[in-house]
């Protein structure tokens, strides 16, 4: 028999849909200073409802950038403390042509949401908001558990105000673990806890060489072009196989255990079906020797974002730019840290810097590689919570991607994170018609229900 409280979701579907896509129509863009008063919105938006469903203390917490939302309910005594996280700031929606329907008008497909921000992660940050009001109301405006909730608005730039307010206010945040909706499941259908993250860090090449723009023809093979020299140091970090060739880069990787490795192996994974229908590429590419799930998950990667600079307009301007910029990432596993990688790297693309060129490389942010024990109390109750409401066991996953204040919450708070998402692989996370399957949107809020009235018992 469902719980008063997923009997309510239940009823109220058809209304949280609809404020999901209120929700989902504020372009909450958090990279474009012209967007700043509709992250700003965003924010006072999420508080107004935070307090309409009953959290205490709501407050918009003014950062030297997008503000932070902060509630809390702690009237629970003796029970454990949640808190809950999500970020409510988007990426761009560009390539705008190539959304099927507008990214900031949410339409429903074929059982999916297409809005930009559905999945990642104002609808998975949304299941938590959802799951609180439903219990609110099944338990006489009480809470099985105490509850704190922080949204962030910068989750998409690097997260630095509230890895900052997460340093300096630890006691705003005392709880007993956290709950972050920012992950997948593994594969439609099964429920899926993510107990690993990579780190990673985010920097700028800036490669100069004269002092203006030049044209090609009167000094073409005697003036620079910080293009070719980025194109040349580029060539250089990664061989034809995969490997990163900045020295010492791999010295500190820690290697999953073979217990994990073993699990890997028995997950449901079609590597043809995700060559095909995820990455959509001829063939799958990286280090040799280690499987598609151990490379997105358990090794350190490199990679190039973008080259801005010089001239990209329609026709030809035959000019050598004075500077361009590449934009570069490294994924970082267990037992890397960023500081030192980054060191190793900077230090290495300088060696390679060529003649007439002058070179500037910047991080512009950092994060940590985490991996969570799966035998605390918490991933346990999740994994019984689960099983309530998706009939089937859990599996436990890394994640490629990252996400910071995971780290923070271990590092500063020291609790685990229950990474517990509802997104798929293919939802076109940070691309054209991103998408949440709504019956995990459903799902996702009666998991929460489950998993928080498995921790009041």
């Amino acid at each position: 028999m469902p719980s008063a409280a997923v009997d309510y979701a239940r009823q109220n579907y058809p209304r949280f849909l609809s404020e999901l896509k209120t929700f989902l129509r504020i372009p909450s863009v958090s990279t474009l200073p012209e967007h700043k008063s509709d992250v700003a919105a965003a924010a006072a938006w999420l508080a107004e409802e935070m307090k309409r469903i009953g959290l205490e203390h709501v407050e918009v917490i003014r950062t030297e950038g997008h503000p932070l939302v902060y509630g809390d309910w702690l009237h629970a005594t003796s029970k454990p403390t949640a808190l809950c996280y999500g970020h409510y700031d988007v990426q761009p929606p560009d390539p705008l042509d190539e959304w099927k329907s507008p990214p900031f008008e949410p339409t429903e497909r074929n059982g999916n949401l297409y809005a930009r921000g559905a999945v990642d992660d104002k609808g998975q940050m949304y299941i938590h908001i959802k799951a609180l009001e439903s219990l609110f109301k099944a338990h006489s405006g009480k809470l099985p558990i105490n509850v704190r909730v922080i949204l962030e608005g910068e989750e998409e730039v690097g997260g630095e105000q509230i890895a900052r307010f997460v340093r300096e206010h630890p006691e705003r945040l005392k709880a007993d673990f956290a709950l972050v909706s920012d992950t997948e499941l593994f594969a439609p259908e099964l429920p899926t806890l993510c107990v690993g993250l990579r780190g990673m860090i985010y920097t700028e090449i800036e490669a100069r060489g004269a002092m203006v723009d030049l044209h090609s023809g009167m000094y073409g093979g005697a003036a620079p072009n910080p293009f070719i020299a980025l194109a040349q140091i580029i060539t250089q970090l990664k061989d034809s196989s995969g490997r990163i060739l900045i020295p010492g880069f791999y010295d500190d990787v820690e290697a999953p255990s073979a217990d994990e490795l073993k699990a890997w192996k028995q997950l449901p994974f079609d590597e043809e079906h995700y060559r095909k229908t995820e990455v959509g590429s001829p063939v799958l590419t990286g280090e040799p020797g280690y499987s598609v799930l151990e490379r997105t998950w358990a090794r350190p990667t490199l990679d190039v974002h973008g080259m801005p600079g010089g001239f990209i307009g329609a026709g030809a301007k035959t000019v050598i730019p004075a500077k361009a910029v590449a934009k570069v990432s490294m994924r970082l596993v267990p037992n890397m840290m960023p500081e030192k990688t980054f060191a190793q790297y900077k230090s290495y693309v300088q060696s390679l810097t060529p003649a007439g060129i002058t070179l500037d490389v910047r991080l512009i942010h950092s994060g940590e590689a985490i991996v969570i024990g799966t035998d605390n109390p918490y991933i346990e109750a999740a994994t019984r919570a689960l099983r309530q409401v998706w009939n089937k066991d859990t599996v436990f996953i890394r994640g490629g991607g990252s996400i910071p204040i995971v780290g923070d919450f271990e590092r500063h708070l020291k609790i685990p994170s229950v990474m517990m998402g509802f997104g798929l692989p293919d939802d076109n996370l940070h691309a054209p018609n991103e998408k949440f399957h709504l019956a995990n949107f459903y799902r996702g809020i009666e998991s929460v229900i489950a998993f928080f009235e498995e921790l009041g018992r």
